[in-house]
Order: structure tokens, then C-alpha cells, then sequence
């Protein structure tokens, strides 16, 4: 028997269907943010009140979806008239759910550049979904963690990304179960072959795996754009 058609596969299926549905989340909250301007002109103007519905989205996908720890939407500055960028993120401390606040002033201590960010700047280069991690997020959550997101569209323009975060030990939870079914020490690797999530210490979160080993396979994970893949035995 082969990895293909071994407890490798399966996981490498459920892990796959997870991420396919979060997927589908992701992109209808990217819907429903465009949906808040849909006769407006581009550039937009965030308004208090655009600011409160998108609160109420974000609370909705927090409260939905219990592994995330942040969700909002951060916009282009070329599809808004703010000259410093809108980033609309909550994030859940604790009992509460609060708004990250963010330097989007270049040149100040903690600027965050946030249209250099990978899961920025790949969706609007593409026009595809994107994830980015594991990646320490100094700004926010002090922590390892995984962003996935979705872009926003008007009018066939890219306007920004819709999104969340997920805290690396949080899918760690989610997927170990299926990680652990695997005979031998197996990986979930992103894009760029480092390790998100592994059964065993022979693979740390955030070591690049440039090549499988001789005695390794890699499975392609089944999510259209996001390049995942499951290191595990041949």
C-alpha cells in the first residue's frame, strides 16, 4: 500500500474539506463588505456607519467560527479617500471582542505595511484567495498564527481583502487528530514548504522544508490557489 491510499490520503482529504469551507466563509464575508457600497462611486468613504456593519460582520464570524481570533477587512488605499488606509480588524480577548489599532503612518515605530503583506498582496495580484503563516504576529497577537483571505471586488477592481486569523496551536487542535492517524512523522506545509502543523517534533512550526526527504512523499492538499501540502511517508 502507498501513502495515497493509506490514512495519508484521508487526512490530507479532511484537511482539505476544512479548508474548502472556511474558504467559502471567508470569500462571503468579502461578498457581503462589497455588498455595504453597492451604488457608491470608488474612491469610498468609510464612515462610522460603514465602520459599524462591518463590526457586526466581523462579531458574526467570530461568533460563527470559534477557532478564529480575529476577523475584519482591510481595504486598498487606492479604493478609499482615508489617506492613511482603512484596517477594520477585531480581535477576541478574553470575554470580549475588541478593535486592533494599527500605525498606518509610514515612518512611525510600529507602521504596519499592511499592502506588503502576503495575504494582501496576493490577492490583489491575483485575484485569488490567499493564506499567509505561520508568522508571528508582533502587532496583534503576540503569537504564531495563520491569516486567510479573501479579496474584494468592485466593480471587477480589487478594493481590499476580507479575512481571519487562526492561532497555529488552534489548528493544531483541528487537525492533530487526522496528523496523528499517519504511521511515522508527518507535516502540513504551506506554500512556501514550511511546516504549519506537524504530528511529532521532527518537524517545529515555521521550519522550511526545502525538498521531501528520500523516504517522504509530498500530497497536494485540495484547496484551489493556497498550495498546501502533507509531508508524510512514501
Amino acid at each position: 500500500m502507498t501513502a495515497t491510499s493509506t490514512p495519508a490520503l484521508k487526512a490530507a482529504n479532511e484537511i482539505a474539506a476544512w479548508m474548502n469551507a472556511l474558504g467559502q466563509d471567508v470569500n462571503k464575508l468579502a461578498a457581503e463588505t462589497a455588498a455595504l457600497w453597492l451604488d457608491h462611486p470608488t474612491p469610498l468613504s468609510i464612515t462610522a456607519r460603514e465602520t459599524a456593519d462591518i463590526e457586526a460582520l466581523a462579531r458574526e464570524f467570530l461568533g460563527a467560527h470559534s477557532f478564529a481570533v480575529g476577523a475584519g477587512v482591510i481595504f486598498s488605499m487606492e479604493a478609499i479617500k482615508n489617506k492613511d488606509g482603512g484596517l477594520e480588524w477585531w480581535t477576541k480577548r478574553e470575554h470580549a471582542i475588541e478593535k486592533l489599532e494599527f500605525d498606518l503612518e509610514p515612518g512611525g515605530e510600529r507602521f504596519y505595511d499592511y499592502q506588503n503583506m502576503p495575504f494582501f498582496a496576493s490577492a490583489g495580484r491575483t485575484g485569488e484567495p490567499a493564506a499567509w503563516g505561520p508568522y508571528v504576529d508582533y502587532l496583534g497577537l503576540d503569537e504564531y498564527i495563520l491569516t486567510h483571505s479573501a479579496p474584494i471586488q468592485r466593480h471587477g477592481k480589487f478594493a481590499g481583502i476580507a479575512g481571519c486569523d487562526i492561532r497555529i496551536r488552534d489548528m493544531e487542535d483541528i487537525f492533530m487528530p487526522a496528523l496523528r492517524t499517519i504511521p511515522g512523522d508527518a507535516a502540513l506545509l504551506n506554500s512556501s514548504g514550511r511546516v504549519v502543523v506537524g504530528n511529532s517534533g521532527a518537524y517545529l512550526v515555521g521550519e522550511r522544508i526545502r525538498s521531501a526527504p528520500s523516504d517522504k512523499i509530498l500530497i497536494p492538499i485540495d484547496v484551489p490557489h493556497l498550495e498546501f501540502s502533507l509531508l508524510c511517508g512514501s
